[in-house]
């Protein structure tokens, strides 16, 4: 597959399962951690995966985690998905990804934040979804911006706990387009 394939690969996005902890090692790669404090240690992979699996499995519209595949070959190139946020004294979802180094720069990404967006808009609990990338991190507000977020400005952020960073706030309004 070409890198400047001007149409993107054909991806879906699954629900989390069991079956994902692989998936979510992979992603654990130091160049896809640099802008969130670096990899896990696999205690902390296996409690992420854990809650991964609980909030896809929850079925009160507390936000969902799914894979991204490829539809041709099933093969899982990334994780995707939305969960619950109080932000400035609202209610919202907050987004968050990653693609598989090999699978970058290929509209991967924002197809899967497309998608996303609209199993968050199918809730109907939430009007706005979120998405805090580092201001450093140019692929990921490069994202945003494909995928139809408005830039509200930089804020600070603490990502992991206890690790500051200066964060770009998108917000995607769920509203359904009349």
């Amino acid at each position: 597959m070409e890198r400047n394939s001007p149409v993107p690969p054909s991806v879906r996005i699954d629900p989390w399962s069991d079956n994902d902890l692989e998936l979510l090692s992979l992603a654990n790669a130091p160049e896809l951690m640099d802008h969130l404090g670096g990899p896990e240690t696999q205690e902390q992979l296996e409690a992420r995966h854990d809650r991964y699996a609980a909030l896809s499995a929850d079925r009160t519209g507390k936000g969902r985690m799914f894979r991204i595949t490829l539809a041709k070959t099933g093969e899982g190139v990334g994780t995707i998905g939305f969960w619950e946020l109080t932000w400035q004294g609202e209610e919202v979802y907050e987004t968050g990804w990653a693609v598989l180094p090999g699978f970058q720069g290929l509209g991967i990404a924002t197809t899967a934040t497309t998608a996303v967006a609209e199993q968050a808009r199918a809730e109907r609990k939430h009007r706005f979804l979120h998405a805090f990338p580092s201001v450093a991190n140019a692929a990921s507000n490069a994202v945003c911006r494909k995928a139809g977020f408005v830039r509200l400005g930089a804020c600070d952020l603490e990502y992991p706990p206890g690790r500051p960073m200066v964060a770009n706030d998108w917000r995607l309004d769920l509203r359904p387009a009349v």
